[in-house]
């Protein structure tokens, strides 16, 4: 079967990691005679061998192991190494039916990670990556490993508490599409996160405490992730990156207050305000949160604006009723709370 494959490029002489290599990036179409089965790294291979040696990529195993071939692919971020044409085309076909022409070729569209300079065509600079994850200390501490005269066993349990972090690669696929991390800088992404419940979940480590001190730190730990979802979407190794961020949430709040500060409150209100009636009344969850139960003049002020516009326009909510299934709801709260802490 014929393929078209479009390829972002850059064009030639364009500066290494430009910040406007968007702006300088060219798409351009390759016409491959492949077969369903044929890997979209296989097809880069082709390209590269028989059309144009100048194109740029990485690869490394072509077995789904080292990660080194992440890149978007149809808009979504993947292991070239792991997706095929055949896929590609029942997935965009899915996606987006009717709009294929009769007589007209299949596409696959292949482009850089987000969220990372490019360097040239399909390679990008991974130092701020690289950097993100430093950041979280992703490694069980020193002193933890000071242990005299034997080994520091694990039972198969304990071990077990690891393999899902363990099982990531490094790709980049999750940290390609993080929203978060695009409009903020600070965040340190979800593989680092991923990485970091790994050291919270390991009992050789002995510096928990002052991990989730560091994990909680403003927008650029946990409370950082938008919970978009799309790091759980694309990781090739169903390291499922948010819900470790929802475990170490889970660890902090268990060891926090909410007067501690407005990120636990917002979640500990939320859950209060939820199992009262059912839903939000958004009338105490912005005093509660922002306000903290009136302790924090500043933050009641910062939000006085809002309410003068809300209630000018008749959008402020002068009364609260309770939802209906209040009582189930509540229920259902209670019964995952209390498994919560059997765990």
């Amino acid at each position: 079967m014929e393929v078209a494959f479009k390829v972002i490029r850059q064009t030639q002489n364009s500066s290494a990691i430009a910040k406007d290599s968007v702006s300088r990036s060219i798409t351009q179409t390759y016409i491959l005679q492949v077969e369903p089965g044929n890997t979209i790294l296989d097809c880069l291979n082709q390209i590269k061998w028989e059309q144009d040696g100048t194109l740029a990529f990485r690869k490394n195993c072509r077995n789904t192991i080292c990660g080194s071939c992440a890149i978007r692919i149809n808009g979504r971020s993947a292991l070239a190494c792991k997706e095929n044409v055949g896929g590609e085309i029942s997935r965009l076909q899915a996606i987006t039916p009717g709009e294929k022409q009769e007589n007209s070729l299949p596409e696959i569209t292949i482009a850089p990670l987000g969220n990372m300079p490019v360097i040239k065509d399909l390679v990008v600079d991974m130092d701020g990556f690289w950097n993100d994850l430093e950041r979280v200390a992703p490694y069980v501490s020193t002193a933890a490993r000071q242990v005299p005269e034997r080994e520091f066993l694990q039972t198969p349990a304990e071990r077990s508490l690891l393999d899902q972090t363990g099982n990531c690669i490094m790709c980049g696929a999750c940290y390609s599409e993080c929203n978060a991390k695009e409009v903020n800088p600070d965040f340190v992404g979800p593989h680092a996160l991923a990485k970091a419940y790994r050291m919270v979940a390991d009992n050789r480590d002995s510096n928990t405490a002052n991990r989730l001190e560091e994990y909680n730190t403003s927008t650029s730990g946990v409370w950082g992730c938008t919970r978009c979802y799309y790091c759980n979407e694309v990781c090739p190794m169903e390291v499922a990156p948010l819900e470790q961020i929802s475990k170490i949430k889970q660890e902090i709040l268990e060891r926090k207050q909410a007067s501690d500060s407005r990120s636990i409150r917002h979640r500990k209100v939320l859950v209060d305000l939820v199992k009262s009636g059912g839903w939000i009344d958004e009338r105490q969850f912005g005093l509660q949160v922002m306000g903290n139960y009136f302790r924090d003049i500043k933050g009641l002020l910062s939000i006085a604006p809002l309410g003068l516009r809300m209630l000018t326009k008749g959008k402020f909510p002068l009364s609260f009723e309770a939802s209906e299934g209040t009582e189930q709801v509540r229920s259902l709260i209670n019964a995952v709370q209390k498994e919560e802490k059997k765990q």
